[in-house]
């Protein structure tokens, strides 16, 4: 049996991972519902007194901080997308950041890798995070895997989370993520806030 789904606001974030413009035109799934549930939900998360952490992929001009052995980057670069001031790396203008929210760049695939993240999180008291994002297989997993690693307890907002291949979906959301995290669907962390 699980157990009710509780949070203690004031102790809590909400991680809004890659929803970038380009992001979310090239690999969301039905993205008019997904920016809706996750806005809803961004929304409650403020009403709370959550926290509410935009984390977003973005370069230096001239890419220093991509490998030429980093596979998933380096096409990145090569394209010319990402850096700092290019409309691919904006904010989906359906989830802009508002006042007291925390931005958060990264460079790599997990939120906390190379970032200050942590330390924003421990500076706020932070013990649980909910987590929001796309693409499940990138993202979600490598940042639930941090988190776990660094004693964070995760939950994975199911229906807040996208990625182009069902099948990697399902998986990730009952089979892998349950290891590590609580898996819980939108309304229900709406219910759990309030």
């Amino acid at each position: 049996m699980i157990d009710n789904l509780s949070f203690e606001p004031k102790t809590t974030a909400l991680l809004l991972m890659d929803f970038q413009k380009m992001v979310v035109d090239s690999y969301a799934v039905d993205k008019e519902a997904l920016l809706g549930r996750v806005k809803r939900l961004a929304v409650a998360a403020r009403n709370s007194g959550a926290m509410v952490i935009y984390v977003v992929v973005g370069f230096q001009p001239g890419y220093p901080e991509i490998s030429g052995r980093n596979a998933i980057f380096s096409s990145l670069k090569a394209a010319g997308l990402l850096a700092t001031g290019h409309p691919s790396g904006e904010i989906h203008p359906e989830l802009t950041p508002q006042p007291g929210d925390a931005v958060v760049t990264k460079q790599r695939v997990s939120a906390f890798t190379g970032t200050n993240l942590d330390m924003i999180l421990r500076s706020n008291n932070i013990e649980t995070l909910l987590l929001a994002g796309i693409l499940t297989q990138g993202v979600v997993l490598s940042t639930v895997r941090h988190a776990s690693d660094m004693d964070y307890r995760a939950v994975v907002v199911a229906d807040g989370c996208s990625d182009k291949d069902p099948e990697v979906q399902r998986v990730l959301m009952e089979k892998i993520f349950p290891l590590q995290a609580r898996v819980a669907m939108v309304e229900e962390v709406i219910g759990a806030l309030a």
